[in-house]
């Protein structure tokens, strides 16, 4: 399968929101990695949308921790909203569905700011 281009990053309001879909493994882990750092690094708040997501494996949870991590070193807000099943089957399992913060939707995560 051919590697598709970087996932799609959105700005609204003062949140960049990372838009995430298909399958987050090994083989696209580090595109994820790259664009929730590089939104981070603007020193904007991070959403980071899971509704596309078919499936996640542990390097796509890596990046989403390393995201979290990142984001509480530097006193921003990192946030998941509209969790697709699978990925909160995966979180769940992991215990980080009571390590992030996480909201039904993009419009309730950016209200309840």
């Amino acid at each position: 399968m051919p590697e598709s281009g970087p996932y799609e990053v959105r700005e609204m309001g003062d949140y960049r929101v990372v838009l995430l879909e298909g399958e987050v493994d090994l083989s696209c882990s580090p595109r994820a990695r790259k664009a929730i750092l590089d939104s981070l690094e603007s020193g904007c708040p991070v959403l980071v949308d899971l509704q596309a997501v078919s499936y996640i494996d542990s390097s796509g949870v890596a990046s989403l921790v390393e995201g979290f991590q990142t984001a509480r070193k530097r006193g921003l807000r990192f946030a998941l909203v509209a969790v697709s099943e699978p990925a909160m089957s995966v979180l769940k399992l992991a215990r980080l569905d009571q390590v992030f913060e996480i909201h039904p939707s993009l419009q309730e995560g950016i209200a309840s700011s």
